[in-house]
């Protein structure tokens, strides 16, 4: 059987980048069971409330949904258990550091395969308001208006 290669994204968090002002990423291991990682190769997963923790000095990853797998038996997982994350002591320390200090949350970006294994993209993200989150929303029409009459600009079709 060949090696995978390459990366997979499985599920992407797209409304934490939206809710969260990204600070720092960091790529994790997961400690996963079977059925669980055969449930993700089917591409089930949902990062929809999902937040880490750090608890006597591990990291946590709570409330990830990940389905159970269609042809398990009575060995099959909890689709909502806490999963512990695998991270270099000194990147712990760091989060630990982090959170207590200046009240930041640590997210999950996306989970992804990366050369057969699971990985998940944790960010340190702080809450961002609601004007924020609608000067967000402001920028991205303005910049989409702005491509929109450049493309028409370049393909001579003036518009007034």
């Amino acid at each position: 059987m060949p090696k995978e290669r390459g990366q997979k994204v499985i599920v992407s968090n797209r409304k934490a980048r939206h809710d969260y002002s990204i600070l720092d990423t960091y790529e994790c291991g997961l400690v996963l069971v079977g059925t669980e990682v055969k449930s993700l190769r089917e591409g089930k997963a949902s990062l929809a409330d999902a937040f880490a923790t750090v608890d006597d000095g591990e990291v946590w990853l709570r409330n990830v949904h990940i389905p159970e797998y269609t042809q398990g038996t009575w060995t099959n997982h909890m689709p909502r258990r806490t999963r512990k994350l695998l991270l270099h002591r000194r990147e712990i320390e760091k989060l630990i550091g982090k959170t207590k200090e200046s009240g930041l949350s640590l997210v999950p970006l996306s989970m992804y395969f990366k050369d057969g294994k699971v990985k998940v993209e944790i960010a340190l993200a702080q809450g961002k308001k609601a004007y924020d989150k609608r000067q967000a929303l402001a920028k991205r029409d303005a910049d989409r208006d702005i491509r929109k009459a450049m493309g028409r600009a370049l393909k001579g079709r003036f518009t007034e």
